[in-house]
């Protein structure tokens, strides 16, 4: 009798035991349950949330783009080009070709805007054009845009245009080129249209002379400013994109600037207030601007030694 006993006991305390550990594995495999639904659902939500917020909003009519033009959409000077296409159609000599040239060079080395490049730039523009007509320039205008400027578009700045026309929303450049010249970029990219710099005509000959002056500067905010207020865009809601220091008046102005292959002064003042930065060059300045601006300086220094060499065999 008191061998059963004990192995009445000991399977009493078996029973306990075993009973104690089902409930509690139970109770773990509830909690573990439990735990892993809350982690799949959550990794659910994080893979369906997008890392930003979705940009451009779609069907936002009251939100525009507006693009620099200048090392923003395009590599180089628009204005540059145009002075070469220029030069090829005999409007004015080598001596102008070479200061063109140079300007250039300057410009897609050094990735910035000097102020009296530029305006000595404009200055020639305005005098070699003085007299000829209007529809002349923009007929001549297109030719240029296919000799030299349409394989200088920077594909990256191009599809963030691309994605705001997408989204329903109208893409504009701002430039200090001249808006005959801007115009004729904006619709070959299929673009709302442009604004530029304003060369005074009279009965559709061009005098020389600007109205008020060059779209530069805070002159873009301003003209970006009216154009909002006529197109009835909330600002807030916009966004502007460029590569100058000299613009961030303009970006300054829309909820959404952006910094697009910026030169330092921009880089910086971008980064200290979280712009976002687009780079589409393969480098920045000497080992900043790359190859590809390395190529086309030696591309343009070698044009125009051939079209020099050129003008003196005609000669």
């Amino acid at each position: 009798m008191a061998a059963l006993g004990w192995l009445t006991t000991r399977r009493r305390s078996a029973t306990a035991r075993s009973v104690l550990a089902g409930e509690a594995a139970a109770e773990a495999a509830r909690k573990t349950s439990q735990q892993l639904e809350l982690e799949r659902e959550a990794t659910a939500a994080a893979q369906a949330a997008p890392a930003e917020p979705e940009f451009p909003v779609s069907g936002d009519v009251e939100a525009a783009a507006f693009f620099d033009l200048d090392n923003t959409v395009m590599q180089g000077a628009a204005i540059f080009h145009f002075g070469r296409g220029l030069y090829k159609r005999k409007f004015f000599q080598r001596r102008e070709l070479a200061r063109f040239a140079w300007q250039q060079a300057w410009f897609r080395l050094a990735g910035v805007e000097d102020p009296e490049h530029m305006q000595d730039a404009r200055d020639s523009a305005l005098s070699i054009v003085k007299g000829h007509r209007v529809s002349e320039l923009m007929s001549i205008g297109e030719e240029i845009y296919d000799e030299y400027m349409a394989d200088r578009i920077w594909p990256g700045t191009r599809a963030l245009a691309q994605a705001h026309l997408d989204a329903g929303q109208k893409v504009w450049l701002v430039t200090a080129a001249p808006v005959e010249t801007a115009t004729i970029i904006a619709r070959r990219l299929g673009l709302t249209g442009a604004l530029g710099t304003v060369a005074e005509s009279v009965d559709g000959v061009y005098t020389g002379k600007l109205v008020g002056e060059p779209l530069h500067g805070p002159a873009k905010a301003e003209a970006v400013r009216a154009l909002a207020a006529a197109e009835g865009l909330d600002l807030a809601r916009c966004a502007a994109y460029s590569d100058s220091h000299n613009d961030i008046p303009m970006l300054s102005l829309v909820g959404h600037p952006y910094a697009i292959n910026p030169d330092t002064k921009l880089r910086r003042y971008a980064k200290e207030r979280d712009w976002r930065l687009r780079d589409y060059r393969t480098g920045r300045k000497a080992a900043k601007v790359g190859i590809p601006a390395a190529a086309g300086v030696g591309a343009l220094a070698g044009g125009t030694a051939a079209a020099l060499a050129l003008h003196r065999r005609r000669r």
